[in-house]
């Protein structure tokens, strides 16, 4: 098994092990060539049991053999003191105080939890898109009381943003700004957690309601694809894609599909004439994160994979294509409202939460943001 570039396997801890999010966090830990699952953490109704005591698994893989028997711990700071980095899996309404106090702690937090996105301090990460905004977490780390040295949270990203940002960010890359961007989301139902949707409401049926997803994506869209500028009073801020106004419509319903987020999205492009379908094509396919380039395990081989076929992607056949940590794009052609219009699939348990924490852990790694003792 490879290590970690200073050689030496780095210890983690998983909050909120027992639910989805950290389920699929254990599953991807338990086979990952740097990180080695050192604590789980979940509800004092959990606490003390074994982990295949405590979880009613619901992976399609079994229970990896390296946690079946470890103990679970209540979600405390001093449990996990040997832990270089925490992922969190925890649902939103216990993530604000435990994070904080793991960060308060000195204790380097990857959240998949909503809760710090709107933080002024705090980076909202889509590991294939934005990872430059890590250079803010010194500023993080200075605000707190006392500064930190190694405590920290970052966040990523709703689900569907996180779907659909990464060929936006390929597209601006190549040509420019977006002007207005529609995106319209047909989104499956482990996106709602366990036991989710109530199974009365979703089959044989379309729900055209997620609360606070549309205002989630509009407002996300804006800070993952701006910049970050130096302010007045010397402090950074998240420039919301100021300098060239992007404008979402976002539009959100609830399908009967288990995993694997589907989004339909329209664009304008300040440029004119704008590219042609060919044209978005070829940069979709050409586009290469950093996270690729500097060697990040856990990335896909693409970023985002092109489909050729009139009737591709499709949740059931495309969902696990690089074990969902990369997007599918197909259907690319022209729009005769804005410009350009394509589908997108995400695994929302995948590149769409877990995978997306590991990653931007991973590249808090290689870029020195987390020293390795």
């Amino acid at each position: 098994m490879s290590k970690n570039p200073d050689g030496k396997q780095i210890k983690v801890g998983i909050l909120g092990a027992t639910g989805t999010v950290g389920q699929r966090f254990v599953t991807l830990l338990a086979k990952h060539p740097w990180f080695t699952i050192h604590v789980l953490g979940a509800s004092s109704r959990s606490a003390g049991k074994p982990y295949a005591q405590a979880v009613m698994w619901k992976q399609t893989t079994p229970i990896p053999s390296v946690v079946r028997d470890m103990i679970v711990h209540e979600c405390y700071p001093e449990h996990f003191a040997e832990c270089a980095i925490i992922f969190s899996g925890l649902d939103a309404d216990a993530a604000g105080e435990i994070e904080s106090a793991f960060r308060s702690a000195d204790l380097a937090i990857f959240s998949n939890a909503k809760n710090y996105r709107r933080d002024p301090s705090v980076p909202l990460i889509v590991p294939l898109v934005n990872d430059s905004h890590l250079s803010i977490i010194p500023q993080q780390q200075a605000l707190q009381n006392p500064p930190l040295k190694k405590g920290f949270i970052v966040t990523n990203a709703n689900c569907s943003t996180t779907g659909y940002v990464i060929p936006l960010r390929a597209l601006e890359r190549a040509f420019g700004p977006i002007d207005s961007c529609l995106v319209t989301t047909m989104q499956a139902i482990s996106g709602a957690g366990y036991p989710g949707v109530p199974s009365l409401d979703i089959i044989d049926n379309v729900v055209p309601h997620i609360g606070g997803e549309e205002e989630k994506i509009e407002w996300e869209t804006l800070k993952i694809l701006g910049g970050i500028a130096d302010g007045d009073d010397g402090m950074k801020t998240f420039d919301m894609h100021a300098r060239h106004p992007l404008r979402v419509s976002a539009s959100c319903n609830r399908v009967p599909v288990i995993d694997g987020h589907m989004m339909c999205v329209s664009v304008r492009f300040q440029q004119r004439p704008p590219p042609s379908p060919q044209q978005v094509r070829e940069a979709l396919v050409a586009y290469t994160p950093e996270a690729q380039s500097i060697g990040c395990p856990s990335v896909p081989v693409h970023a985002i994979f092109v489909h050729e076929e009139p009737d591709r992607p499709q949740p059931r056949l495309d969902r696990y294509y690089q074990d969902g940590a990369g997007v599918s794009v197909g259907r690319v052609r022209q729009c005769p409202v804005l410009d350009i219009k394509f589908v997108v699939l995400a695994n929302n348990v995948s590149i769409g939460a877990a995978t997306s924490s590991i990653i931007n852990a991973e590249l808090a790694v290689l870029k020195g943001v987390i020293k390795v003792e």
